[in-house]
């Protein structure tokens, strides 16, 4: 490789990578401030100063300040504070490994590059064993409560939508199922976990999905009460499902390094598949029955 030189190209990678440093300072620095477990916020205020000595080794290069990018450090600070202190530093693994990727392939030579990477690897390795979060515990909860609301009520909603045809008796009928089914599934998982005997908290496993199922149902009803055509609210239910399933698809499969497409996959095409099945009981009954609402 070649020595640095002042080439313009040269320092704009240095000033790029020095601003990195400086941003991802302030963002361990903030995520720190945001736990209440000691050893966490030790890790994290330590890795945060290291960030700030890489800054300052870019710095003895480029001989200049560089002001930090504060949109995306109070973004990882807001996600941090809304999604969890996990789910923010994962995201942040994706920005560290990034800037490895960078680092190595630096048009010219730094003595203090080969410290900087393993300071990086170290980084990744810390972040990972550090984190024990509560939500993380009940991530199993949710899913459970997730799944099955999605499962039955895109299904459930299709149904009705051909064999009844009026959005307002299927917003009531929905809501009463909803209701009925995430108190049974709540109360399904505190057995589950009380017959078990594991870490979880069987009372708050049991909240967890509730919430989970409730939350889950409200969005899917919600058309029906917004729309007077069953089969437009039928549509915005679906790309309701869709929009649940990849929200909190890609939340799991950062936090808890899982795959995200098939998994997204997987969950779409049952949802869709029993609602489509769902809909079709829905025209026999209709038809069989001779049922007019």
């Amino acid at each position: 490789m070649p020595e640095i030189t002042t080439d313009q190209k040269n320092i704009a990678i240095l000033l790029a990578l020095q601003k990195g440093e400086i941003t991802e300072h302030l963002i361990y620095t903030k995520i720190a401030a945001t736990t209440s477990d000691d050893h966490n916020c030790e890790v994290l205020t330590r890795i945060a100063a290291e960030e700030l000595g890489h800054y300052g080794i870019w710095k003895r290069y480029t001989k200049r300040d560089v002001a930090p990018d504060t949109l995306r450090v109070w973004y990882y600070y807001v996600i941090a504070r809304l999604l969890g202190m996990t789910f923010a530093i994962k995201l942040m693994e994706g920005v560290e490994k990034r800037a490895q990727s960078i680092d190595q392939t630096l048009p010219f030579t730094i003595p203090e590059i080969a410290g900087i990477l393993k300071n990086e690897e170290v980084h990744e390795r810390e972040l990972i064993a550090l984190i024990d979060e509560e939500r993380l515990k009940y991530v199993g909860s949710v899913v459970l409560g997730l799944n099955d609301a999605l499962v039955e009520f895109t299904g459930t909603l299709a149904g009705l939508t051909f064999a009844i045809q009026n959005t307002q008796i299927i917003a009531v009928v929905g809501l009463v199922m909803g209701v009925a089914a995430s108190l049974s599934m709540g109360a399904s998982e505190y057995l589950s976990q009380r017959s078990d005997g594991g870490p979880a908290d069987p009372i708050k496993a049991s909240v967890y999905t509730s919430i989970a199922y409730i939350i889950t149902v409200a969005l899917l009803i919600l058309p029906f009460l917004l729309f007077s055509s069953p089969f437009i609210s039928l549509i915005f239910t679906l790309i309701a499902a869709i929009a649940v399933i990849l929200v909190f698809t890609f939340y799991v499969s950062v936090a808890k390094d899982l795959p995200f497409y098939r998994r997204f996959a997987e969950m779409a095409a049952i949802s869709l598949g029993i609602a489509g099945i769902s809909f079709l009981i829905g025209v026999a009954i209709r038809t069989v029955l001779n049922v007019n609402v």
